[in-house]
């Protein structure tokens, strides 16, 4: 596959592109650097080596400092977006409209989207849903699959609450953030099978056939989950 990645381009691609370009101009290395467009229009970037996290190889996030080195990259990204001045003719694919517009989030951040290399190098893939959000909307997200906080058995774990609060320390939140956070992870989780149930009622797909696989079910127990055991995040985050 050479150093670089090719895939379609879209009307987010000048924007996105944009937002690749400021982060590796200001240093973030968890992002791959874009190319340009081919002589097909394809987008080019640079290869990000390594394999994806999730599902099978999801127990290298198992010890907890490489759990806050995900939530510390994660800062780094937020850190160096502050500075970034979207073009004045920015258009953004928003599938949910987030709770603000504070930075530009990535809004996918899980471990789906984490391809890891050994110890050398970490990087997030899929911006393409980049658009206008906030920091613990995206937190909220990426606490969600990297605990993870599941409903499903197999992906239940006994130390999920000391895995949040391994988060929200790496990550840096203060004593406020950590209250607001607590119940936005269930609302953020349920705004995903919210989004899957309305695009399925348009029949708009890919969405439709996720939603018909199940996956709607999938983020709504999660959120259940999530907002039964609200007692447990807050007294991890806040002891």
């Amino acid at each position: 596959m050479g150093d670089t990645v090719r895939r379609p381009s879209g009307p987010w691609t000048p924007a996105v592109h944009a937002l690749l370009t400021h982060l590796w101009q200001v240093g973030f290395p968890g992002a791959p650097r874009p190319l340009g467009i081919d002589e097909r229009g394809r987008e080019v970037l640079s290869f990000a080596p390594g394999e994806v996290v999730w599902p099978d190889r999801f127990a290298l996030l198992d010890p907890l400092p490489r759990l806050a080195r995900v939530a510390g990259l994660i800062r780094d990204f937020h850190d160096a977006v502050e500075g970034f001045v979207p073009p004045p003719d920015a258009q953004w694919q928003v599938l949910i409209p987030a709770d603000g517009a504070e930075i530009i989030a990535h809004h996918d951040l899980a471990p789906w989207n984490l391809v890891v290399d050994g110890e050398t190098s970490w990087m997030f893939i899929d911006w393409d849903c980049a658009a206008p959000g906030t920091r613990l909307w995206d937190l909220a997200y990426a606490i969600h699959g990297f605990v993870p906080l599941s409903a499903h058995p197999t992906w239940q774990r006994p130390d999920a609450a000391d895995r949040v609060r391994v988060f929200a320390d790496a990550y840096g939140l203060s004593e406020a953030q950590r209250r607001e956070l607590v119940p936005l992870l269930a609302r953020r989780t349920r705004s995903m099978h919210d989004f899957l149930r309305d695009q399925a009622a348009q029949g708009t797909r890919p969405w439709t056939t996720l939603w018909h696989e199940g996956h709607g079910k999938i983020w709504y127990d999660d959120a259940e989950y999530t907002r039964e055991r609200e007692h447990l995040w807050e007294a991890a985050l806040l002891s």
